[in-house]
């Protein structure tokens, strides 16, 4: 049997498994090493195993993942997203929209220091939905609303996608994170903006609410300056080089644990919680990477991403075209799959095409990230969805998908901006300091 039809039997198995509903760490190492065990004998295929979890686990580069997500879980635990929206609403909260413009801008906040998109979805559903609905806010709005802005933590820094990106891809992490910042406050503007204009043509459909004086805007400022400051602290040190990626986790996850104790925020209870739930999260990527790399060196001995380069590259329709064809598979995948697993099982196969027609791996990184995004609100699968729904169980999932139907046509003028435009995303990496 030729490699080419092995490697195609591989991933029929691994979307035949995936439709078991085996995870897909699982399922991606259960097939990598069959299929390396049946081209190289069984042997070295078991050792192989072996050895990519014990280098997986060991890697210093790989230590940015869990810092950084017990960064995110300590400043989960210690409520910090209450506060800023709670901040937010002050300034905001008397324009026609006002709650959802602030939820938008708390999950900016939070999802820049928690770097997770489905812990800032499932975060807000308990925070700004029942705040929404009090002032008469309709449902789909309101769930719409916090699945968009969920999606933000899967660009802002610390971005556990970016991360993973550039351990795949071998870029520096800490340029994807900075190059995320750009695009991540343009989704940020310009979901503010859809919001204004949907006030602004339907008047009736979302209410105002009371505004709020100088002094108590101070009082809420004052609760959110020391989580903004690590923030500012760590990404300024990615920035001006004093950090490598993993230190600056490092850093953020003491600072947002000194951040916790000082302000009487984590109780012994908390911090076992947060320590947990750091743990389980990062079990489960390094057991999606662990099993993505089985997968991929079985893609390598049958030289799959050199056929599809080859493929793609005599289409003769052109980089863009290329791109266009790669960014339409996301979006189908999107609506399929986990956003960590999708860009884990493809980015392998389609980096060496992106870096054959000469575009920069780093802008490459945040395109995909922004396609990525779009698969977190879209049907049937979209993962921010799910989690909105399990919270807020008294709301449809298609009141959920209507209510975020605006802002996906947001998120597509968006990934236009930046494909036409790459320097929005290239130029603070290329002026970083090391």
């Amino acid at each position: 049997m030729s490699n080419e039809a092995v490697a195609l039997i591989g991933f029929v198995s691994l979307f035949v498994l995936m439709l078991l509903r085996v995870p897909i760490g699982m399922a991606m190492g259960l097939v990598g090493i069959t299929g390396f065990g049946y081209l190289t004998g069984f042997a070295p295929a078991l050792k192989l195993v072996g050895q990519t979890t014990m280098r997986t686990v060991t890697d210093y580069t790989f230590g940015v993942i869990p810092m950084f997500l017990l960064m995110g879980a300590f400043v989960s635990v210690s409520g910090i997203s209450r506060e800023l929206f709670r901040a937010a609403n002050t300034f905001v909260g008397h324009w026609r929209g006002g709650l959802g413009i602030a939820t938008i801008a708390a999950c900016g906040g939070f999802a820049a220091i928690s770097g997770s998109s489905v812990a800032t979805a499932a975060t807000f559903s308990t925070v700004a939905y029942p705040e929404m609905r009090r002032f008469n806010y309709p449902q789909s709005f309101a769930t719409g609303v916090i699945a968009v802005g969920g999606t933000l933590g899967a660009m802002l820094p610390p971005s556990t996608v970016l991360a993973v990106y550039g351990i795949i891809t071998q870029q520096d992490i800490g340029k994807l994170f900075i190059a995320g910042i750009i695009p991540g406050l343009i989704a940020i503007v310009m979901h503010i903006i859809t919001i204004a204009i949907i006030g602004y043509l339907r008047p009736d459909y979302l209410p105002t609410g009371p505004k709020s004086s100088w002094p108590d805007r101070a009082r809420a400022l004052k609760d959110v300056w020391a989580p903004l400051l690590l923030f500012l602290f760590v990404i300024g040190g990615l920035y001006g080089g004093f950090f490598i990626p993993t230190e600056a986790g490092a850093v953020g996850a003491v600072g947002a644990f000194i951040i916790g104790i000082l302000r009487g925020r984590l109780s012994r209870e908390g911090i076992l919680q947060s320590l947990l739930q750091a743990t389980r999260t990062a079990a489960a990527v390094f057991t999606i990477l662990i099993g993505a790399l089985c997968f991929g060196y079985f893609l390598t001995i049958t030289q799959t991403p050199q056929n599809v380069t080859e493929f793609l590259t005599g289409l003769g329709i052109g980089p863009y075209g290329v791109l266009l064809l790669i960014l339409l598979m996301y979006m189908v995948l999107g609506c399929l799959m986990d956003a960590m697993a999708m860009v884990i099982l493809t980015v392998p196969i389609v980096f060496p095409v992106i870096t054959a027609m000469g575009f920069d791996p780093i802008w490459f990184g945040i395109v995909v990230v922004l396609t990525v995004e779009l698969g977190l609100i879209t049907p049937p699968v979209g993962m921010n969805v799910f989690v909105i729904k399990s919270v807020i169980d008294e709301v449809k999932m298609s009141q959920i998908f209507r209510g975020a139907a605006p802002f996906v046509i947001t998120d597509i003028i968006r990934l236009a901006i930046i494909i036409l435009f790459p320097w929005i995303a290239t130029w603070l990496p290329m002026r970083m300091i090391g």
